[in-house]
């Protein structure tokens, strides 16, 4: 299904996003060349594995730095709890500071 092969094309992006950076939706969208797709990138964000097949999805947030409410594995507090212990910066809103965080790929 082609789905399935942009589901892998996402998630070997994601997999290169190091430690205390972050990228978005459409960012990563974009890395794969389909740059409309931002919210497929979040449904395949939410099918991943996680962690556990090595694929760093709280790495992934929204363009202006929000974190998602609905992260699949528990939450926006685990989301940041993560990026937290990676050394990721926050804004006092709440929003990753993504000028200081944004992965430059």
């Amino acid at each position: 299904m082609a789905e399935e092969g942009l589901f892998d094309r996402v998630y070997d992006v994601v997999r290169q996003i190091p430690a205390g950076r972050v990228a978005s939706y459409g960012q990563v969208a974009r890395m794969v060349g389909e740059p409309r797709k931002a919210r497929f990138v979040g449904y395949a964000m939410h099918a991943s594995p996680g962690m556990a097949g090595g694929v760093p999805c709280h790495r992934v947030v929204f363009k202006d730095g929000t974190l998602c409410s609905g992260f699949a594995f528990g939450g926006s507090d685990r989301q940041r709890a993560l990026l937290d212990g990676e050394g990721v910066t926050f804004l006092s809103d709440g929003r990753v500071d993504m000028e200081a965080c944004d992965w430059e790929a």
